[in-house]
């Protein structure tokens, strides 16, 4: 899985509010601040829950293929995450230098402290594994790992890569496409179920879909067009 390591080229997350909950007087009534007026706060904020159906499987195999996908799924998001918060990271750094040649040797280095710390774990991967994580780098980056590749090395390395992973039934340009793609779709309600129950971290992702949009196609078949992915 070699052609994989290249992609964890790098956030942490920054939170940006505008509201300012505090404590005033002595009856402990909660206020707003907004540029200096303070509104009184009735209501408790609650995130957003979505309400997941229960899915049908036409046949006992069928579950069986769900659960294995599932367990492959849960295995690979983590690394999927950290590869986007670090190449947010990456870019960061990158943009406050001058030089091509400075670039190039903090991406040296960066590449040298990834494969030392995961070159292990990836190489437990399976095939289906590398893909599903293929997958979701795109989810998490907006980008395939392909392009990735590209990007922060070069284009003859990417497609060496990618002509590398083909051996193993890999595509490194394979999108994450939830829309046309029912396993896709799977995966997707998989993380859902995951980040609900507590199991994996919620990271937004790059791509925008309407998980009910998708539910209506895919368990509902409602819908044949649910609203086009599209790229932060």
């Amino acid at each position: 899985m070699k052609f994989i390591k290249y992609i964890w080229l790098l956030f942490p997350c920054v939170v940006f509010g505008q509201l300012e909950p505090v404590v005033q007087d002595s009856t402990e009534v909660e206020y707003i601040l907004i540029e200096g007026d303070s509104i009184p706060k009735r209501a408790i904020d609650l995130n957003e829950v979505l309400l997941l159906q229960r899915l049908k499987f036409d046949s006992k195999e069928d579950r069986i293929k769900y659960l294995i996908l599932k367990r492959k799924t849960i295995k690979v998001y983590p690394y999927a995450k950290l590869a986007a918060e670090r190449l947010v990271s990456l870019n960061e750094r990158l943009a406050t230098l001058d030089s091509k040649r400075d670039k190039r040797r903090y991406a040296k280095i960066i590449q040298k402290y990834i494969e030392e710390e995961f070159s292990a774990e990836l190489k437990k991967l399976t095939r289906t594994e590398g893909q599903i994580l293929v997958k979701l780098i795109h989810r998490q980056t907006g980008s395939t790992a392909f392009d990735l590749i590209k990007e922060l090395r070069s284009g003859w390395r990417a497609f060496w890569f990618n002509t590398t992973a083909s051996l193993f039934d890999i595509s490194l340009k394979r999108e994450f496409d939830p829309i046309n793609v029912k396993e896709d779709f799977l995966i997707e309600d998989i993380l859902e179920r995951a980040f609900q129950d507590g199991r994996l971290k919620r990271q937004e992702p790059a791509l925008e879909f309407d998980y009910y949009d998708l539910t209506d196609k895919w368990v509902n078949n409602t819908t044949d067009n649910p609203t086009e992915t599209k790229k932060q």
